[in-house]
Parts: C-alpha cells; structure tokens; sequence
C-alpha cells in the first residue's frame, strides 16, 4: 500500500462519495464564490495517462531543503496541500472537508508549486533533461528507486546526487505541478 500522489479526472471530481471529491469541489467553488472568483470545474476528461507517483523514500532530507530555501509560509503551503489545483490562487485555501489524510483540505495553485519546485530544483542543480516527466504510472517512482537515477548521477554527479531521496521529492512535486497545469486536472494524495 503506501500513499500515492495521483490526479483527478473530471468526472471523480465532481463525484460523491469514496472515490469522489465532490465534497471539495463543493467548499472549493463556494469559497472562490466569495472571493469573487469563478467556480472551477475540470476541463475534458483528463490527460492520454495517468499521473500516479508513490511517495515513499524518507522525506527527511527534503524537509530539510524546504526549511533552509522557502519561507515558513511557503514551506506549509508546499508541503501541507491535500489539492492541488492547476490555476493561481492568491493565498492558500483552507476548506472545513476532510480528505484522504486530514480532517481539513488545503488547497494550493499548480503555478504557485510549479515556481517554488523550480527554486527547490534549481538549488539543488537537479537535472530536468533527465529526469522523466510521467508518461505511465510510477514513472517517476521506479526512475529514482531502481537504479536510472543513480546511473544518471554518476553521468552527471552534482549536489542532486548526493541525496536521491530529496532529489525525488522535488522532481515529484515539480512533474506533479507541471502535470496538473498541462492537463488541466486537481491532484491530491490516496
């Protein structure tokens, strides 16, 4: 099992129920409502693939990268979100629903994780031209964890090879980032 960062199609978003989000997408449209803001619906029925990435080296090192190169502020939003949306948000949104893992959603805009990724990427000189952008489920996962990555390192050795794991972790939510403005999709955790 395990926890895995996955993307919504459409029609789970505006489904009730355990598959579905509907919940959200509710709280979510209201509170863009009052902001004056349009409701968001997903557009089509998602991307050709799925994006399913398993988190599961330690998060240690990449919490540490987060603490020394981001705000407080920007450290919670980048890592705290329960959706990520692919549109800009002002600020963060906080909705009273629960989710697969809190009681409360955070809600976080794609560009607003895609550009602190990127510093994070920079930082650490990680090597995008690498690193597979997700065609297939675990794409991502099974590059870092079976040994592409640390053929790639001894390639192109550099501050992102000496820690795998927080090399991982920021290709994750920068690929996930990505994937969610192209394809026009939520992404949340299951």
């Amino acid at each position: 099992m395990g926890v895995y960062l996955v993307d919504v199609r459409a029609d789970d978003w505006s489904t009730a129920g355990e598959e579905g989000h509907a919940d959200v997408a509710a709280a979510l449209n209201a509170e863009l409502a009052r902001r004056g803001r349009p409701p968001y619906e997903p557009r089509g029925s998602g991307a050709p693939v799925r994006f399913e990435e398993k988190l599961s080296p330690s998060m240690d090192g990449f919490d540490e990268l987060c603490r020394t190169r981001l705000t407080p502020e920007e450290r919670h939003a980048f890592l705290d979100w329960s959706v990520l949306v692919p549109f800009a948000l002002d600020e963060a949104v906080v909705l009273p629903v629960g989710s697969a893992y809190t009681d409360e959603t955070l809600v976080v805009g794609a560009p607003y994780v895609l550009a602190l990724a990127e510093r994070l990427a920079g930082a650490l000189g990680l090597p995008l031209d690498l690193v597979p952008a997700p065609l297939g489920n675990l794409e991502l996962t099974f590059w870092f964890l079976e040994g592409e990555a640390e053929k790639a390192a001894a390639g192109r050795p550099g501050t992102w090879a000496d820690d795998l794991a927080t090399a991982f972790y920021t290709a994750l939510y920068l690929r996930a980032a990505q994937f969610s403005l192209r394809h026009g999709c939520p992404m949340t955790y299951c």
